[in-house]
């Protein structure tokens, strides 16, 4: 080599001679400005390495080191609180224009949604107390009952208590008194429809007849206790409900991939199901249920008559049906979007005002 570097090194063996780049040797780090100021250029660089291959066998030459690639920031895997507010209030608007054509059918499968959910709760939890124990078995049918929500939202679909979200938009002004009563009235209509065509259903499919029957007394228990609900019990057990199932809306709206949405469905709803809470909109089919096979004489020696004495359809909707709804209403326009919209939407005066009005 003509010009040697102060890091070539090369001496004569027992072998024979042996030439290498010290820096290479030593693993020593190196960078461009270094590598610039000891004159080891790219073509200098493929020199050394020629030379060593001739000598040794080849080895490494130093490099410069690769440039630090800018810090990338991380995007959130889900959307604000004050972001998904907003869009509650776009949803709203959605929902208070949908067309009647719209409105019926995804009305009528909402209801048969949270009626699938709800024949799973019962056909899983009909017998597994006995296994598991109350607690468990409260859980796992919650789980198994979030099935309905998730279809209602992923699959898409104008649930009641959902759209009582809707009240976001009435008090950003965007929807007026008279489109949101309109929405939550059709739809309730239609979520009922959906519910009862659930009902026609699998009382003909025969299901609840296996297991001995278990299915089928597992039904009427669940319409017996529920019509039997003291009228305060059952509003507030509604206000219970739809809080939770009103969060769950909402945090399926913060989840930006499809298992996150699912998840942020499946916990709320599996804890007020655990808890006992009441939903208008499964009793549609829970009470109804219970109604069609109360007197069927397949489980006439299963059933307590006790028990069935006061499953009646008045019941139904004096002591449950009537509270539970009203009290859904207060759980998720109020508790939910109404509070929601107050934290984040609510037009705030400036501090001089307030003070000038006394309220500072």
């Amino acid at each position: 080599m003509a010009k040697k570097c102060q890091f070539w090194k090369d001496y004569d063996s027992v072998s024979g001679p042996v030439s290498y780049c010290e820096l290479a040797a030593f693993n020593r780090p190196v960078n461009p400005d270094f590598l610039i100021k000891i004159g080891c250029t790219e073509a200098k660089r493929k020199e050394c390495l020629g030379s060593m291959e001739l000598n040794i066998g080849g080895s490494a030459v130093p490099v410069p080191a690769p440039e630090p690639k800018a810090a990338v920031t991380p995007v959130a895997s889900f959307s604000p609180p004050a972001e998904i507010c907003k869009s509650f209030v776009g949803v709203a608007q959605a929902k208070a224009t949908t067309k009647m054509g719209s409105l019926i059918p995804l009305g009528i499968l909402a209801g048969a949604y949270i009626a699938l959910g709800a024949i799973m709760f019962t056909i899983i939890t009909n017998d597994l107390a006995g296994f598991i124990g109350d607690g468990l078995t409260r859980m796992v049918g919650g789980i198994s009952f979030s099935l309905g929500l998730i279809l209602v939202v992923l699959g898409g679909a104008e649930l009641f208590t959902g759209n009582n979200m809707i009240m976001t938009g009435y008090l950003e002004k965007k929807v007026s008194g008279k489109q949101l009563l309109n929405n939550w009235f059709w739809v309730y209509l239609f979520n009922f429809v959906g519910s009862l065509l659930v009902v026609f259903l699998f009382y003909y499919s025969g299901i609840w007849k296996a297991n001995g029957g278990a299915i089928g007394v597992r039904a009427v228990n669940i319409a017996a206790a529920k019509a039997s609900l003291p009228w305060v019990e059952a509003l507030f057990r509604g206000i219970f409900c739809n809080w939770l199932v009103c969060l769950a809306v909402w945090l399926a709206n913060a989840g930006r991939d499809v298992i996150g949405k699912i998840l942020a469905i499946m916990i709320p709803i599996a804890a007020f199901v655990a808890a006992g809470f009441e939903h208008s909109v499964a009793n549609m089919y829970f009470v109804p249920m219970g109604l069609a096979l109360a007197n069927q004489e397949t489980l006439s020696t299963l059933l307590d008559p006790a028990v069935i004495q006061g499953l009646t359809v008045k019941a139904f909707f004096m002591n449950n049906l009537i509270p539970v709804t009203i009290g859904n209403i207060i759980g998720g326009a109020g508790f939910v979007a109404a509070t929601y919209w107050g934290a984040y939407l609510r037009p705030l005066l400036p501090k001089k005002d307030l003070i000038a009005n006394g309220k500072m």
